[in-house]
């Protein structure tokens, strides 16, 4: 939500990532993508499930996960004198032309794999007979931040029984409180390792927490926590106390739906791809990426996010992350503009860019 500047370093010495290093990776820049297909086997093998609901003890920190050192206090000076943290007057302007067409929830089955967009990282994501929910947040308004530029894809009461809910870190924009009380608790949530304390204190019982690599399975579903490229905090004493990163939802059939949470553009997404290939369909961030420098380490731009699903090996890509919360300087329709432009020139067929309205929803065939 919030950004780093620009650096080489790349870091990540916990155990449970250290085979994370085997095989190739992509060359950034190319927009290559990794080798997968889904007669591909895993790469490294995938970690069997582990037990719903563990007790778990972690690090007191993961401040050895992040790929880019926190901002300084020259980068904060720098972006403190330059001040541009939202779009002016000419980027506002085109609010009213932001995408938004709510439709009704499609009719499903254990066999049918669909998303619906409700805006910003919020999916709904029905797949194994189940219904997901992706970083819910049904808030008008987030901490430190305007309202919501255009409302909800998807009413509350019109919500099946929701059976699961994936988190992918802890920023207000993807940890919404208020829209999480009005689950029941025990609801399934799967969150990041050493976030389990949160949702334990507003007494949800049944919570996975993950380190990355690592899976679980519900009804069937498997749940796999992979990294990304960003960061933690909630408040001003918990900087990288909880982990960060994406879900790769697998059905029964071998169907994956890759949600990739916030993350900027770096060499995980082709070790994600060669662990799980064959990606049906990535939800890959696109929006909150202006200044660049400030937040490069952090948020893709649409090019590096069509890269970045190349990377993964994913057959189709839905962007996310943008005309729901302003969050950054780039004018509001330009994310939508470039991720179009940029699947385009990568010669990539048009009708596997799935860049829905919010509200909108697609199965896949």
């Amino acid at each position: 939500m919030t950004q780093q500047p620009r650096s080489s370093t790349s870091t990540s010495t916990s155990t449970s990532t250290s085979t994370s290093t085997s095989g190739p990776t992509s060359v950034k820049g190319t927009g290559a993508p990794a080798a997968t297909s889904s007669s591909a086997p895993p790469y490294p093998p995938l970690a069997e499930p582990r037990p719903m609901a563990e007790h778990r003890v972690w690090p007191r920190t993961f401040h050895d996960r992040l790929t880019a050192p926190l901002p300084g206090l020259k980068a904060v000076a720098r972006f403190a004198r330059e001040g541009a943290v939202r779009p002016g007057p000419e980027g506002l302007a085109d609010i009213p032309r932001l995408p938004y067409a709510p439709g009704p929830l499609p009719r499903v089955d254990a066999r049918t794999v669909a998303v619906t967009w409700a805006g910003h990282a919020s999916w709904v994501v029905r797949i194994g007979g189940l219904t997901v929910l992706t970083d819910p947040v049904w808030s008008r308004r987030i901490l430190g931040t305007p309202a919501r530029v255009t409302p909800v894809g998807v009413p509350w009461s019109a919500l099946p029984g929701v059976d699961a809910v994936v988190i992918s870190h802890n920023h207000y924009d993807h940890l919404d409180a208020p829209t999480l009380r009005r689950l029941p608790r025990d609801t399934p949530v799967f969150a990041p390792a050493g976030l389990g304390r949160w949702f334990h204190r507003r007494r949800f019982t049944r919570v996975t927490e993950l380190d990355w690599w690592e899976a679980a399975e519900l009804d069937g579903v498997r749940f796999d926590f992979v990294p990304a490229h960003h960061w933690s905090k909630r408040t001003l004493t918990d900087t990288c106390r909880t982990l960060w990163g994406g879900w790769v939802l697998t059905d029964a059939d071998g169907r994956r739906v890759y949600f990739a949470g916030d993350t900027g553009y770096g060499h995980w997404f082709a070790r994600i791809g060669r662990r799980h290939p064959g990606i049906d369909l990535a939800l890959l961030p696109i929006g909150a990426y202006d200044p660049r420098w400030w937040l490069r380490d952090v948020h893709c731009d649409p090019e590096e996010a069509v890269r970045a699903a190349q990377d993964v090996g994913a057959r189709r890509m839905a962007p996310m992350h943008w005309g729901t919360f302003v969050l950054s300087a780039e004018p509001v329709m330009e994310p939508l503009t470039r991720v179009r432009a940029a699947w385009q020139r990568a010669g990539l067929p048009r009708e596997h860019l799935w860049d829905l309205p919010v509200g909108a929803s697609r199965l896949l065939e």
